[in-house]
């Protein structure tokens, strides 16, 4: 079903103010306002602020998906693997608040590991996990579950993002994803002697 030109109006200003302010910064009559319409009108499109946000993300994702890859399309699987990883990286250091809210804030509608993303549910990390799939296949990773292994692949980078976000981490944006990229190698190596 097409969204209609308000109903568009309404979710770009309400992603506009959550990527430059958080989620928090977004209210109904605050969109309302920026847009032009009545607070009323907002609630003709979205039934309340949660609907709103769900709309947000969803299209965030797939404009997140839309990009994904594209840092390294072709080549070894390593380079591919780190082109992954970079371009998660843009994202996270690129759109905090975004981040925030799409991968670290509670939503009742956000995707759960791992029946949402079994099913190709989130288009970025199935390029992951279709890479770890690869990866299995030609003999660079073991046999395993290629979900689990795209979950074990990405969850330090997270992890290390929410650090950085939180100023625990010293270093500098390239620092930072020379640390990333080092204990990537290090889940892909191994640590064990």
């Amino acid at each position: 079903m097409p969204i209609s030109e308000t109903a568009r109006k309404i979710a770009d200003t309400a992603q506009a103010i959550l990527v430059s302010e958080g989620a928090r910064a977004v209210t109904m009559r605050r969109v309302a306002d920026e847009v032009g319409v009545s607070p009323m009108a907002t609630y003709k499109h979205y039934p309340n602020r949660d609907a709103l946000l769900d709309a947000v993300a969803h299209r965030a994702f797939r404009e997140l998906a839309d990009g994904w890859g594209r840092r390294c399309p072709d080549g070894p699987w390593a380079d591919r693997l780190s082109g992954l990883m970079h371009d998660f990286l843009d994202f996270a250091l690129g759109r905090p608040h975004l981040y925030t809210f799409l991968m670290t804030e509670r939503r009742e509608r956000a995707r759960r590991f791992p029946e949402d993303f079994a099913g190709g549910g989130s288009p970025a990390f199935t390029q992951v996990v279709a890479l770890a799939e690869e990866g299995i296949r030609a003999g660079a990773l073991r046999a395993d579950d290629p979900l689990e292994v795209a979950l074990a692949l990405t969850s330090p980078v997270q992890g290390l993002v929410q650090l950085y976000h939180g100023g625990r981490i010293g270093l500098d944006e390239a620092g930072f994803r020379r640390l990333c990229e080092r204990t990537v190698r290090r889940v892909l190596d191994g640590v064990h002697v």
